[in-house]
């Protein structure tokens, strides 16, 4: 493959795919929303987003890189303006993939000027990269890769031939054409004599193919031109032209043209009465054209692919991957101006902490508040203690807020972005799973209890210790002790796989036993995390204690509005 601005040259990092429900669920679609009003633009930038590798030096990679597009703006604006000519470059280089004759010698002589767009945007772009304060391995390995395709295509020499290809296609002026007849002065084929520098001059073509034929000796032995003929400029707005009457007199039908080798060497003849061509006269003169001067087509030919197939394939192939760091950059720059945190995340390979993230909050409420200091954010720690942690607090307290929030952090920082963080080192994931509560439709013939189950094994047989997995309210839809019987087990097998994750529920009984589900798993811990209400006010704040009391019942009844006081006052 060409180079990549996602991975380092030489490496082949494993991809996989976040499950289609994951974006919506951590609330991504609408950051990825909020970075570009084109849809195109979109979709490249979700599709990276979307594929993840456990890769750490990937991840560093590519923070690397958008660390450079971040901090300098004038080197993004530069190649923002490149881009439609890099996109352009790639649609160029598919002209050598079709024939001769279906695109037409002028057609290719008329992109010449595109081409030479092809090699000064080549030298833009290396220009742009030139920057002295570019410090990432990306960039400035992109740097010489340019450089290096620069020289092995000669660019130099490249010039020289489109400015050559240019003047020889400025010197025809003319072209002699010969036409066969048999006994009954029936058009039979034509054939092409010359290609000339100087136009013919007007004259009568009618007394001078008289005065041709009325004499033997002005018949010529042989079909060589000598220059005795003159010309006549045929109007197309003529009814009675040369085209006309040779189809009305003549018989001529079509014209049909078969490619000549060497059309110095060899003539080229037309069949006047072959069958399914189109009866065109532009249509002959562009295909003998293309026939009398072949080898300067193939030369045009030899340019484009020897410069454009793979020099622009592999510059456009880095299109998408241009506008990702840009637009995220450029959203990124703005939501820092406003006052929100960002921070370089810090991969790692291996560690005793799986992830330690510091003052972090959720994107996607930032995104939405008006008055950025009300932001409230929080620590917390993966590692062997604290592998699976229990979530629960008091309803609209904040706990799928930040269940969010821990996946938003490992999706943008492997995607090489800023967190919404003071810090975040990390071991990259290798898939994220999330478990939210399914929609109406896709629970009928399961119910809710089933589909939660089989939703669950399944993801849970594709989890493996270096995965994250973000549970919310997940086998809530029952009662509580069946509930609490199926998540317990849940839970333990797990800390068995040691996959981090956040459950978030409003079983508290559940957050009360962590310490026992520590004790029966295999050495991976549960922790008991509770959005803490202080003096009965929610502060949005998770911290590590034991639950605040059974109020799984109390929360779901406030949810759905049947305490009492919320139904005798109608709220």
């Amino acid at each position: 493959m060409g180079f990549s601005l996602l991975q380092p040259a030489g490496t082949t990092p494993e991809y996989r795919r976040l499950p289609d429900n994951v974006m919506h669920d951590l609330g991504l679609e609408a950051f990825c929303q909020a970075l570009s009003d084109d849809a195109k633009e979109r979709r490249f930038i979700t599709n990276i987003l979307s594929q993840i590798t456990d890769d750490a030096d990937a991840a560093a990679y590519r923070r690397q890189i958008f660390v450079d597009i971040l901090q300098l703006p004038e080197l993004r604006d530069n190649i923002m303006q490149l881009l439609d000519k890099i996109q352009f470059m790639k649609d160029f280089s598919a002209m050598h993939k079709t024939s001769d004759e279906e695109l037409g010698l002028w057609h290719l002589l008329h992109r010449l000027d595109e081409l030479d767009d092809y090699i000064r945007t080549i030298e833009t772009l290396r220009s742009c990269l030139s920057d002295e304060n570019i410090r990432s391995e990306g960039l400035i390995s992109l740097r010489a890769y340019i450089s290096e395709l620069y020289e092995d295509a000669c660019f130099a020499e490249m010039k020289k031939d489109i400015a050559a290809l240019k003047i020889k296609a400025s010197d025809i002026q003319s072209i002699t054409l010969g036409i066969n007849v048999n006994e009954r002065f029936e058009a039979v084929s034509f054939g092409l004599v010359s290609v000339n520098k100087k136009p013919f001059k007007k004259s009568g073509i009618v007394s001078n193919f008289a005065d041709a034929i009325s004499a033997k000796d002005k018949l010529n032995d042989s079909s060589d031109w000598d220059g005795d003929m003159h010309y006549h400029l045929i109007s197309n707005e003529k009814k009675h032209g040369l085209i006309e009457y040779m189809k009305n007199e003549a018989g001529l039908l079509a014209v049909q043209s078969s490619f000549a080798v060497d059309a110095r060497t060899r003539s080229t003849i037309v069949n006047a009465m072959a069958d399914g061509a189109a009866a065109s006269s532009t249509f002959y003169l562009d295909t003998v054209v293309n026939k009398i001067l072949s080898s300067l087509v193939r030369k045009l030919r030899d340019t484009l692919t020897k410069y454009a197939n793979t020099a622009i394939v592999n510059v456009s192939g880095l299109v998408p991957e241009f506008i990702y760091y840009i637009r995220c950059a450029e959203y990124i720059s703005g939501m820092m101006k406003k006052g929100c945190k960002f921070c370089q995340p810090e991969p790692e390979s291996e560690g005793e902490a799986s992830m330690t993230a510091k003052g972090f909050y959720n994107l996607n409420l930032a995104m939405n508040l008006e008055n950025v200091s009300d932001i409230v954010t929080n620590d917390l720690v993966f590692d062997k203690k604290h592998t699976v942690y229990i979530l629960t607090g008091a309803n609209r307290g904040g706990k799928t807020t930040i269940t969010q929030a821990v996946g938003q952090l490992f999706v943008l920082a492997q995607g090489g972005l800023f967190v919404p963080a003071e810090s975040f080192r990390y071991i990259p994931c290798d898939c994220i799973y999330t478990h939210f509560p399914a929609d109406e439709d896709k629970t009928m013939d399961l119910g809710r209890l089933g589909e939660e189950c089989v939703r669950f094994r399944e993801i849970y047989s594709q989890a493996s210790s270096r995965s994250l997995l973000l549970l919310n309210e997940t086998f809530s839809t029952t009662s509580f002790e069946e509930g609490y019987y199926i998540a317990g087990d849940s839970v333990k097998a797990l800390l068995t796989k040691a996959v981090r994750t956040i459950y978030n529920t409003h079983m508290h009984k559940l957050g009360a036993d962590a310490e026992r589900f520590t004790h029966e798993s295999s050495g991976a811990g549960a922790a008991s995390l509770v959005m803490q209400t202080e003096a009965g006010k929610r502060s949005f704040k998770a911290l590590l204690a034991q639950p605040e009391g059974s109020s799984y019942a109390r929360d779901i009844a406030e949810k759905y509005g049947v305490t009492y006081d919320m139904l005798i006052s109608g709220t």
